[in-house]
């Protein structure tokens, strides 16, 4: 199988490479390698069981077409200080101008018109004045909420334009390795399990997203491709009572908040934030079960949830943090008998465990009703449980009553942005015609980075032709 172009994974990233290619008039033969199905064949039977049932071979929620973040909340930040370090790469405003352009993208797709987080000015000061109180930054970042079930339908909808105009996709194949030439590589080899195939390409796009990022560091290892171990995070899924958030919800929708906690000032920061939002679970290949939540548009709970996350860095000796973040999530795991486990906070500080009892009698009812009630302390890091609960009690400054002891706390929640490929600006990588964007390549977080990144390949792959 020859090709102009072969993207791997068909998240944000490769799914905008190849749809600017097409708005720019790209003639090229585009190849999209997708390990999931498309998105209107994704499924979670969660909805009929009640509980996770581990799907093999892959999650449904973090596998197919549009990859892990549109079956999440679905929201895109519009500012370039939220999302990465890519800003640092191509610049600000090169970010930024690009945000805009891409925003155009989606909206043209379906995406709702109203923006979250606009106006409110004198709230918006009360609430930083409350943040820089406690010692926290509030971040500004006006959102475009998409919502878990309309993401879906906007991303059918790229889907076929893709499909019409000449974009082959390829369903169910995982990449399994590249094929190089000395410094040049010539395309990839991929499976479905059943036949292996060769795909010879002019360029190679590797887009693998979150879950791609181990795959993709053992690539760099053997591969000599160069790159320098990044950060990755770990943390909790944070739930609390709307009533607790209303202001929050209202002015800003996403409360963006970044910390540096006492004694260890490691960066602690709010993800994720879901106004009448569900906690979810999503599994990783290995059967590793971590938590994060969804948003919907119409239907709507009681609580709000969010992340937050402690940054960790490692480079010597130790350079491995995806596989030291994989640890905290397995014994997390084994502790909740391969399920999410939730604790309530006051709980922790008390040093006891929370029985399912406790739960049934809470103001705060979980949204991810099998989750097992339990000891989180038992298996996060000393270093990252001190900054979580500390972070929450300066929280408290910002949002009266999150610190509350019935305020729950699920775990594992992990990100794996790990492993940041050196590139240039236009992303080219030591290895010729080999190309690493999105979350997988260390530079994005999220939906918005991941598409602009994809947005900017596919200009210059379509700028060659």
């Amino acid at each position: 199988m020859k090709k102009d172009v072969v993207i791997i994974g068909a998240g944000p990233a490769g799914i905008f490479t190849a749809l600017e290619m097409l708005k720019k008039g790209s003639k090229q033969k585009i190849l999209i390698v997708e390990k999931g199905v498309a998105v209107e064949n994704r499924r979670c039977p969660k909805d009929k069981t009640g509980r996770c049932v581990g799907c093999k071979p892959y999650c449904h929620i973090t596998t197919g077409f549009s990859g892990a973040g549109a079956f999440s909340d679905g929201k895109l930040s519009l500012s370039c200080e939220v999302g990465g370090d890519l800003p640092t790469l191509i610049g600000a405003d090169r970010a930024q101008e690009t945000i805009g352009y891409t925003d155009r993208i989606y909206l043209e797709f379906g995406a709702d018109s109203h923006i979250e987080g606009l106006g409110n000015t004198e709230e918006v000061k009360a609430i930083r004045r409350r943040a820089i109180r406690a010692g926290l930054k509030l971040v500004d970042c006006p959102i475009r909420h998409l919502g878990t079930e309309k993401a879906q339908d906007l991303y059918c909808a790229i889907e076929q334009y893709l499909l019409k105009n000449g974009v082959e996709l390829l369903f169910g194949y995982e990449c399994t390795d590249l094929i190089l030439e000395g410094d040049l590589c010539r395309g990839v080899r991929v499976t479905n399990r059943r036949e292996d195939l060769e795909i010879l390409a002019g360029r190679t796009v590797i887009a693998t997203g979150r879950r791609g990022a181990d795959w993709l560091e053992s690539l760099c290892a053997e591969y000599n491709i160069a790159h320098q171990p990044g950060t990755v995070d770990i943390g909790v899924r944070v739930e609390v009572r709307s009533e607790v958030m209303e202001t929050v919800n209202r002015v800003l929708y996403e409360s963006k908040l970044v910390g540096y906690p006492k004694p260890y000032k490691n960066k602690v920061r709010t993800f994720c934030q879901n106004p009448g939002g569900f906690v979810s679970q999503e599994n990783y290949d290995n059967d590793l079960a971590v938590v994060n939540g969804h948003s919907y548009k119409e239907l709507k709970s009681d609580n709000t949830n969010l992340a937050i996350l402690c940054s960790h860095n490692f480079s010597y000796p130790f350079n491995q943090p995806i596989a030291y973040a994989q640890k905290v999530g397995e014994l997390t795991n084994m502790l909740g008998a391969g399920r999410i486990m939730v604790q309530r906070f006051g709980d922790i500080l008390d040093g006891k465990r929370t029985w399912e009892k406790e739960l049934a009698f809470s103001n705060v009812r979980p949204t991810l009703p099998d989750a097992v009630a339990g000891d989180i302390t038992a298996a996060m890091p000393y270093r990252a449980m001190t900054n979580i609960i500390h972070f929450i009690q300066a929280m408290d400054e910002v949002v009266p009553g999150f610190a509350a002891a019935e305020t729950l706390l699920y775990s594992p929640e992990l990100k794996f942005y790990s492993n940041r490929v050196k590139m240039d600006e236009n992303f080219n990588t030591n290895i010729r015609r080999l190309h690493c964007l999105g979350d997988s390549s260390g530079w994005t977080r999220g939906l918005m980075m991941a598409s602009v990144m994809g947005v900017l390949m596919g200009r210059r792959l379509a700028e060659e032709e």
